[in-house]
């Protein structure tokens, strides 16, 4: 099986549904207590019902200006319908949902064509402490699982901890890890982890990044470096810049989204933590305002709990 055949496979199975299920309880249990409030007392959808729902979806951090185009899109609904009832309003706030999530990413990576990269190249971004190592270490196992070699370049250099996290993921899930001295050069690490893959035939390489935003300069020239150093080895790398974001800080992780998009073309976007968290419209809100795929995301600490992202499968389990 090839790469991307395996991105392509849609994860139906029960246990990846009820991983979701119970990953995104918390935001439901938020997201659906506001909702209750904000319809109380009414039987048709008017203007009181759409301010509140207003505030809802601004609170369950969706984000200000995703909100407002989602209450356009029902504003219209409105119109044509002068008796909306409050009970179709779950429906129809499912399906405005479901379609902006669409527009929004409509280059879906399950259609994305593998063509002739080998090794596929994935350069993974973030500030630490947002579970960029564990998305790491969780999406070389799933690659592993589909019987295709991985390796991982350990490129965060200052700090010893994200290098010896890196190694004991390797050894957890049973890849190679290519790593040098702490405070070696981060485009050297890359270089060295290019050149073994391309010598050993290897499927996939994912190298780790330093997660440091103090100075966006800095970030630019670092990661434009590494990105020119892997060129030499394999052109057009990383085919994949991946952001890896932390869904429970809400609002910080658009910030994020916004520093890192600046600095690096990110092309995709891991979104991570979102069982220990009501923040769970943070996906809603980033993939409509970055246009940005989001591709995977963390709903529980098993090493099968990062998942492909489904947007029908997302929205449906939110509403259920």
């Amino acid at each position: 099986m090839g790469l991307f055949d395996f991105f392509k496979k849609k994860e139906t199975a029960p246990e990846a549904q009820e991983a979701l299920d119970k990953g995104l309880e918390k935001t439901k249990e938020g997201f659906f207590s506001k909702l209750t409030k904000a319809v109380a007392g009414k039987s048709t959808v008017d203007d009181d019902v759409l301010d509140n729902l207003e505030e809802v979806l601004v609170t369950s951090d969706v984000g200000v200006s995703t909100t407002l185009k989602i209450i356009d899109r029902i504003q219209e609904r409105v119109a044509k319908d002068k008796y909306l009832s409050t009970t179709e309003l779950n429906h129809l706030l499912r399906d405005e949902i479901q379609l902006l999530l669409a527009e929004n990413n409509s280059n879906d990576f399950r259609n994305f064509e593998y063509g002739d990269h080998k090794p596929y190249v994935i350069m993974v971004v973030g500030v630490n402490g947002v579970g960029k190592t564990t998305t790491i270490g969780k999406l070389a196992h799933k690659l592993k699982k589909e019987n295709l070699s991985v390796v991982l370049g350990a490129a965060d250099t200052f700090r010893a901890a994200a290098v010896d996290q890196i190694k004991l993921w390797g050894e957890r899930v049973g890849v190679r890890v290519v790593a040098q001295a702490m405070g070696s050069d981060p485009a050297s690490v890359a270089f060295d982890t290019l050149q073994s893959a391309v010598a050993n035939k290897e499927d996939v390489v994912i190298i780790d990044t330093a997660g440091r935003l103090h100075n966006k300069v800095g970030l630019m020239n670092e990661l434009g470096k590494i990105k020119n150093v892997m060129q030499k080895i394999v052109p057009n790398a990383p085919h994949e810049i991946l952001l890896v974001l932390d869904g429970s800080t809400g609002q910080n992780a658009f910030e994020q989204c916004k520093q890192f998009t600046e600095a690096t073309d990110v092309n995709a976007l891991a979104i991570t933590k979102l069982d220990g968290t009501a923040k769970g419209g943070v996906v809603i809100g980033i993939s409509d305002q970055f246009k940005i795929p989001v591709k995977y995301i963390g709903v529980g600490e098993k090493m099968d709990d990062l998942q492909l992202f489904d947007k029908k499968e997302f929205v449906n389990s939110l509403f259920k």
